[in-house]
């Protein structure tokens, strides 16, 4: 179990960590109003995650039971998918954009509740998560969705931990990015190197 678990978290904090839409939302929300602000909104984003593991799990965990040749085949393209992101990030401008455009002050739940359903209806992240999750159960002959729930529950914890401190220490993380002009470099070619190493990962 541990086998799987340890390589699975690294992977996730890594990914969490990268310049996505979601950590550049908390951390611009928290540098305009504050990280009480940015830590509510990423409760929000975090919830959300439990709905794309719940449709994984279940829809997985019967394509599992029916066929081990069908469960290697979604690993194979869910490895696929992430070397397909890998040249995608590759092609990509490297630079940190802060845009506060459509970023208002509002309630703490509205907060909350725009969060959850940014990240509900996201389509990208329940692709992401059938093509992440399924490689790291420890046990396919077991209960599956019980793998799924804990991998998932794992993932919820460490986002919420990186996305509170990155909305406690916004101004921070925010004028150092600003500053580095490598910043968004490393971070781009982070990106590159876990999604590759993520898909081989899965494969072996």
């Amino acid at each position: 179990m541990l086998d799987q678990i340890i390589p699975f978290l690294t992977a996730s904090i890594v990914l969490t960590l990268s310049p996505g839409p979601d950590i550049i939302y908390v951390l611009v929300r928290s540098i305009a109003y504050g990280s009480k602000q940015g830590i509510i909104t990423a409760l929000g984003l975090v919830s959300g995650i439990l709905i794309h593991t719940s449709l994984v799990a279940f829809g997985v965990s019967v394509i599992i039971q029916q066929s081990g040749s069908i469960f290697l085949i979604i690993k194979i393209l869910g490895a696929s998918y992430l070397l397909y992101l890998a040249y995608q990030v590759y092609k990509s401008n490297p630079k940190i954009v802060f845009s506060s455009e459509k970023v208002g002050d509002r309630s703490l739940v509205q907060l909350y509740k725009q969060g959850f359903i940014m990240n509900v209806l996201n389509p990208k992240v329940g692709i992401f998560f059938l093509a992440f999750f399924p490689g790291f159960l420890w046990d396919p002959e077991a209960n599956t969705i019980l793998q799924f729930y804990i991998l998932g529950f794992l993932f919820m914890f460490q986002a919420l931990i990186i996305f509170s401190l990155v909305a406690i220490l916004a101004h921070k993380i925010s004028a150092y990015i600003k500053s580095n002009q490598n910043a968004g470099i490393w971070l781009k070619w982070m990106q590159v190197c876990v999604f590759v190493l993520i898909a081989i990962l899965i494969l072996l």
